[in-house]
């Protein structure tokens, strides 16, 4: 059965997202909402959301390595990951478990401590080689029927930050950051 509060989802798999040292997010579908706008010269332009960007920070302060993993080549998922710091960017990419099995063995991370948010069939294929597969309110079907949990946001509207506080709960380091409030310790 999905799991569409954080707190829920924190709950249910609490002792599994305290094991996580690896995000892998795909980007369209999941940090955007799958739309694609195109301009004459042929550049495609993406929305991003900020809550999601926020987590995707708080995660990594947390100590979670964060990486993309995307069919799509586009220029603007590549700007996202430099504005976030995530140097694990992998775009263009056409074999995503095999992509993900690389990524995995290059930063030394085990299926166990690795999760994927995807939301659409070519992410589906990853199920093998994640602890935890995850996907946004909107993916497809199949993919929410296999899903170890459903997000209760849709891409690109808020998922990834659901999930986001849903590991930091796990993890209780949610309570401090709700009343106290964030601050950047990169810059």
């Amino acid at each position: 059965m999905p799991w569409r509060q954080p707190a829920l989802l924190a709950w249910r798999w609490r002792e599994r997202l305290r094991a996580l040292r690896l995000l892998v997010l795909d980007v369209d579908g999941v940090l955007t909402d799958g739309g694609l706008w195109t301009t004459e010269s042929g550049e495609v332009i993406k929305r991003f959301d900020v809550r999601d960007g926020l987590g995707i920070r708080l995660l990594q302060q947390a100590g979670l390595e964060v990486a993309l993993l995307s069919g799509g080549k586009s220029g603007a998922t590549e700007q996202r990951a430099r504005y976030l710091g995530i140097s694990q960017c992998l775009t263009g990419v056409k074999d995503k478990p095999a992509a993900l099995v690389q990524l995995q063995s290059s930063l030394g991370m085990t299926i166990s401590q690795t999760a994927f948010v995807g939301d659409d069939l070519n992410d589906l294929a990853v199920r093998p080689g994640v602890g935890l597969l995850l996907c946004p309110a909107d993916a497809v079907s199949p993919l929410r029927r296999q899903a170890d949990a459903v997000l209760a946001a849709a891409g690109g509207q808020g998922a990834v930050r659901s999930l986001a506080e849903a590991i930091l709960r796990a993890r209780d380091e949610w309570r401090v950051l709700s009343r106290a409030g964030w601050r950047d310790r990169n810059g």
